[in-house]
């Protein structure tokens, strides 16, 4: 790999906050590896490669600017807002196409959240969030409707309790009643890595992302990420419970 293709290689590779950290760390003294201890391990060998690649692994003033410019250049598109779209036929010819929010939850760094009414098993966020689940370096979060999945069982949606042991590295929780009325969990969303919001119209099925007229927006705002992860935090006492493994 040359030099310039490794840079953008680690650019694409490290979020904004782990370049910031990463460069604090080297400024204040501490060896490259010693800062390196940040990033999970399943991560770190991929970018102790890079940094030899791009030839920063023995240029610390070098490699500071490098991660300064990369913490810059994410803070730039903190805010930006972009369409995401199921149209028959591929007919949306602006934003991005809901079939690829499984790349998303791919290639989560950190956390992944999401809430949805319903699952079905063709979807392809379905097995994205089966492989994200089955990481031990990436926290999974997932709300569901105890109705929309236990009522009526069929074999191409998953119960709420198939939904915890299928996602087994995932905290499930389901949707119960609250002064004796089942609570309908009707949002559908994702939460990446605390920074990357998607609120969509779509469930989790084949025909949500490929055939119906879904629209939805990708939002890079940590504020606003986090803040709703922290308000569905608060829901979960009063609407939610934990689905537990058999």
């Amino acid at each position: 790999m040359s030099i310039d293709a490794a840079r953008r290689t680690l650019a694409r590779e490290l979020t904004g906050d782990e370049a910031s950290k990463l460069a604090e760390r080297l400024e204040s003294g501490v060896t490259l590896a010693q800062a390196l201890q940040m990033i999970a391990p399943s991560r770190k060998m991929k970018i102790k490669h890079l940094l030899a690649d791009a030839g920063l692994n023995v240029d610390r003033r070098g490699l500071v600017q490098v991660l300064r410019a990369i913490q810059d250049a994410t803070d730039a598109h903190t805010h930006s807002i972009d369409a995401i779209w199921t149209t028959p036929s591929g007919l949306a010819k602006t934003g991005s196409l809901t079939s690829s929010l499984g790349q998303l939850v791919a290639h989560a760094r950190d956390s992944v959240v999401c809430a949805t009414f319903n699952f079905q098993r063709s979807s392809a966020q379905w097995e994205a969030l089966r492989l994200a689940a089955a990481r031990p370096d990436l926290a999974v979060r997932v709300y569901v409707d105890r109705d929309a999945a236990d009522k009526d069982p069929a074999p191409w949606k998953p119960s709420t309790q198939e939904v915890a042991d299928e996602l087994a590295g995932a905290t499930v929780l389901r949707s119960r009643p609250m002064r004796g009325k089942q609570v309908r969990s009707h949002a559908k969303f994702f939460a990446i890595d605390h920074r990357t919001l998607v609120v969509t119209s779509a469930n989790f099925s084949k025909s949500a992302e490929v055939h119906n007229v879904e629209l939805g927006l990708k939002i890079e705002d940590p504020v606003l990420t986090v803040a709703i992860e922290n308000q569905m935090r608060d829901l979960e006492r009063y609407v939610y419970e934990v689905v537990q493994r058999t």
